[in-house]
């Protein structure tokens, strides 16, 4: 008895402000295929557990919390961003906050919480295909998976997009203290025991520092479609 092929994956990893969410969200759209935003799933749960008051140290209750945090994507009326839905509330615009980002680093470094959301990361893989955007996707969550690519740009360069991106929110922000935060977390992303940031073996590198959106999306594109 045979069986169908898994749906073919393209896992793009990267720092934060390498630009994934953006690249990512644009080749899955060329491709016809799903959009798996993994970073979205930390932040969700970290924000669950802040609105539950939770301790962020306290593994046993952040782990009970992602268990019980149901998530969900919805796409847009108007076209723009994918929302991201959490226990029924619309929390798109907390979750791309810092304290958010900064809360999603912190559980993703706790074992028993990445293991609650593999099963639910896996459920995305389905015809026609899946663009996966996180941190671990293609060395951990699809190591199988037929395309590869990581993102990755200069701190410097990833704090001045991130800046434009808060002060059009008309967040106050820091340029020198975003530089700070960025390169903290990705120090600390990077040596963390479980699923630290890396590229897989098999990944084609793509700087994007001084390109634009259009250029990186065709050096994607053209991983899948040579």
């Amino acid at each position: 008895m045979s069986h169908a092929a898994p749906a073919p994956v393209l896992t793009i990893d990267g720092p934060s402000g390498s630009g994934k969410g953006t690249i990512s969200a644009l080749v899955a759209e060329h491709l016809g295929w799903r959009l798996l935003d993994s970073g979205a799933l930390y932040r969700a749960v970290g924000y669950a557990a802040g609105m539950a008051g939770l301790d962020l140290s306290d593994v046993d209750a952040v782990t009970r919390c992602a268990q019980a945090t149901k998530i969900h994507f919805r796409a847009a009326s108007d076209g723009s961003q994918t929302r991201v839905i959490v226990n029924g509330h619309d929390a798109t615009d907390e979750l791309r906050t810092e304290t958010a980002g900064a809360a999603a680093s912190a559980i993703a470094s706790m074992p028993s919480v990445r293991e609650a959301l593999v099963a639910l990361q896996l459920g995305f893989r389905k015809a026609p295909g899946l663009v996966a955007d996180g941190r671990d996707m293609g060395t951990v969550i699809f190591p199988d998976a037929a395309y590869k690519v990581f993102l990755t740009a200069s701190a410097a360069e990833r704090a001045k997009r991130r800046y434009k991106q808060l002060k059009e929110k008309g967040l106050s922000v820091t340029l020198g203290g975003l530089q700070r935060e960025i390169e903290a977390r990705d120090s600390r992303d990077a040596s963390r025991a479980v699923a630290p940031l890396k590229p897989a073996e098999d990944a084609v590198l793509v700087d994007t520092t001084g390109m634009g959106i259009d250029e990186v999306v065709a050096k994607v594109l053209a991983v899948v479609q040579p």
